[in-house]
C-alpha cells in the first residue's frame, strides 16, 4: 500500500462512524420533536442530493486542490452541518449540508486511492477500503443505537446540562458531542496523509463548459462493456443498499417488535456480513475475473425476498448476516473494475464523480419511493420482498449478458 494509505483509512472509519451514528441519533431526534415517521429516510434523501447536482463540478475540484487538505476541510464542514442541527437548524436542511461535504469528500479520497495504487493492488485497496466502510456502519450503528438508549442518555447527561438555558432542550446533547468529537479526530488523521499535487485549477469561464464534458464523459463510461458492467452493478448495489439502511430499522420495529435503539444494532449485522464477504473476496477475485460474481447477486435477491418474512430473531439475524456478505463478495470486485476502467478512461477525479452521481441518482430514487410508500403506509414485507425478485431478475439478465459479449468479444474482453 502507498505511504499515508493507512492514515487516509483511519480518517475515512472515523468519518463515517459519525456520519452513521449521526443518522441513528438524528431519527431519535425526529422521534423526540415527533415529526413524521416518512421522515426517516428523507433525511439521508437530503444527504444524497448533493451527490447528484454536483457530480460534474465535484471531480475537477478535487483533481485541482490538494486532496488531504480538501478531506480535512470537509470533515470540519460536517462539524458544523451537526451544531446547525443541534441550535435548530431544520434537520433535512443541516443533512443536505452533511451531503454536500461528503460530495466533496469522496472524490478526494478515491482519486488519492487510485494517483498511489497500482493497479494490481486496486482490489486490495478497495477491499480495505470497503472494510473501513462497512466497519464505520457497522459499529457507527451500533454506536447511533446506543448513544440513544434510554439507560445511557439517563447515564451520560450531568444534572447541570439541563440547567443551562442557553442549551437546546433534548436528551440527546451527548450524542451530538460524540459525533462532532469523531469529525474532528478525522480532520486531524487527513492532515496526516501525504499531499499529492493538484492539478491546475481550471479559469472561471471553464466551469461552465464541465457540464457537457461530464456529460459526454458519462456515456463514455457507460459505453465501456466492462465499464458499463460494473457501473450498472454498483448503480443498482448502493441505492438497494441505501433503501435497506433504512427500511431494516421500520422493518425491525413492525415485524419483530424491537425499538429504534435495538433495530440499529438488527440493521449492523448486515454491515458485519459485508466485512465477512469484502474479506473473504479480497485474496479469491482477480480483477480480470472480477465478473464471475454476478450470479451472487441473484442469490442476494432471492434470499431477500424470503427472509423479510422472518419473524424470529435468530432467522431474522442470520438471514441479515449473508444478505450482507453476498453483497460484499458482489460489490468489492465490481468496484475495483469500475476504478480500473475509469482511470483509464478518464482523470481519477471524473471517474468517481461519473460513479458517485449514478449511484446516488440510484440512492434518491430508492429512498423517495420509500418514503411515498412509509407516507402511503403500504405493507413493508411485500414491497422489500419484490424489491429482492426484481434485483434477482436483473442481475441473472446482466450474467447472461456479460457472457455472451465474452464469448463474441474474448479479445476487448480482456483486461
Amino acid at each position: 500500500m502507498p505511504a499515508g494509505f493507512f492514515w487516509l483509512l483511519t480518517a475515512q472509519f472515523l468519518s463515517g462512524l459519525a456520519d452513521h451514528a449521526v443518522l441513528i441519533v438524528a431519527i431519535a431526534y425526529l422521534q423526540e420533536q415527533r415529526h413524521p415517521q416518512w421522515w426517516a429516510p428523507l433525511l439521508k434523501f437530503a444527504f444524497t442530493w448533493s451527490y447528484v447536482l454536483l457530480a460534474p463540478v465535484v471531480g475537477a475540484w478535487a483533481d485541482a486542490v490538494r486532496k488531504n487538505v480538501l478531506m480535512g476541510r470537509m470533515n470540519a464542514l460536517k462539524a458544523v452541518a451537526v451544531l446547525g442541527l443541534v441550535f435548530g437548524v431544520h434537520p433535512l436542511a443541516a443533512f443536505a449540508l452533511l451531503g454536500l461535504a461528503a460530495a466533496l469528500y469522496a472524490p478526494a479520497k478515491y482519486g488519492w486511492i487510485t494517483e498511489s495504487t497500482p493497479g494490481r493492488d486496486l482490489v486490495a485497496a478497495n477491499s480495505w477500503i470497503e472494510v473501513s466502510v462497512v466497519l464505520s456502519v457497522l459499529l457507527g450503528t451500533a454506536l447511533g443505537g446506543w448513544w440513544v438508549s434510554p439507560a445511557w442518555q439517563a447515564s451520560a447527561v450531568p444534572p447541570w446540562l439541563g440547567r443551562s438555558g442557553w442549551l437546546p432542550a433534548t436528551t440527546l446533547l451527548p450524542a451530538f458531542a460524540a459525533v462532532l468529537a469523531l469529525y474532528g479526530l478525522a480532520a486531524w488523521c487527513n492532515r496526516r496523509i501525504p499531499s499529492r499535487p493538484p492539478r491546475r485549477m481550471l479559469p472561471l469561464g471553464d466551469w461552465p463548459a464541465l457540464w457537457p464534458r461530464f456529460w459526454r464523459d458519462n456515456i463514455r463510461l457507460w459505453s465501456d462493456p466492462l465499464g458499463g458492467l460494473s457501473l450498472a452493478v454498483t448503480t443498482w448495489f448502493w441505492g438497494f443498499a441505501a433503501l435497506m439502511q433504512i427500511a431494516v430499522l421500520r422493518w425491525a420495529e413492525l415485524r419483530l417488535g424491537l425499538p429504534l435503539s435495538q433495530a440499529a444494532y438488527l440493521q449492523a449485522t448486515v454491515a458485519l456480513g459485508v466485512v465477512a464477504g469484502a474479506v473473504w473476496v479480497a485474496r479469491r477475485v482477480e480483477l480480470r475475473r472480477a465478473w464471475r460474481v454476478l450470479p451472487l447477486g441473484v442469490v442476494l435477491g432471492m434470499l431477500l425476498a424470503v427472509a423479510v418474512h422472518a419473524r424470529g430473531l435468530v432467522p431474522a439475524v442470520l438471514g441479515l448476516l449473508i444478505i450482507g456478505a453476498l453483497g460484499g463478495m458482489l460489490v468489492v470486485p465490481m468496484n475495483a473494475l469500475l476504478q480500473y476502467r475509469g482511470h483509464r478512461l478518464l482523470q481519477p477525479g471524473q471517474s468517481i464523480a461519473i460513479q458517485g452521481f449514478n449511484e446516488n441518482a440510484s440512492v434518491l430514487v430508492m429512498l423517495g419511493a420509500l418514503a411515498l410508500a412509509m407516507r402511503a403506509d403500504w405493507p413493508l414485507v411485500p414491497l422489500l420482498s419484490a424489491l429482492g425478485v426484481a434485483m434477482a431478475l436483473g442481475l441473472a439478465l446482466l450474467w447472461g449478458v456479460t457472457r455472451r459479449w465474452r464469448v463474441n468479444h474474448p479479445t476487448t474482453a480482456k483486461i
